[in-house]
């Protein structure tokens, strides 16, 4: 495992308590999980993800993530409709590791109420909470 200042923490995402990330792009909202949480789950060897069309409120389990030591639910940071899956990561769950916030993310969704963002914190307050 890396030390906190070894992981990236980009300033144009909010992130969950539950370390799921969310950025906006345009009129969606993409998600997907921390640089820290996947350091922490290790080799991530499978992902399940819900399908498009499916809706989700806002710390609801959206799907899984597992890796060589543990499987680890995932929770909605944003209430809303998912409008796209990343289907790569069936066959590649690596990305995950690899580019957490690229070609590892896992939804886009439509949200409910984009005013939920507001409540994820952002970079500086993330990095305060894993330091504790």
């Amino acid at each position: 495992m890396k030390e906190i200042n070894e992981l990236n923490f980009p300033d144009d995402v909010r992130y969950a308590k539950s370390h799921e990330w969310a950025r906006t792009e345009g009129d969606t909202i993409k998600i997907g999980i921390s640089d820290y949480a996947q350091d922490q789950l290790g080799d991530i060897v499978f992902v399940e993800l819900p399908e498009v069309g499916d809706t989700f409120g806002q710390s609801e389990e959206f799907g899984t993530v597992e890796s060589v030591k543990a499987v680890s639910e995932l929770y909605m940071p944003v209430a809303g409709e998912v409008m796209a899956v990343n289907n790569t990561l069936e066959d590649a769950p690596e990305k995950v590791n690899n580019a957490p916030y690229g070609d590892g993310w896992m939804l886009e969704i439509k949200a409910d109420n984009p005013a939920e963002m507001d409540d994820l914190m952002d970079n500086n307050a993330y990095l305060q909470t894993l330091k504790g």
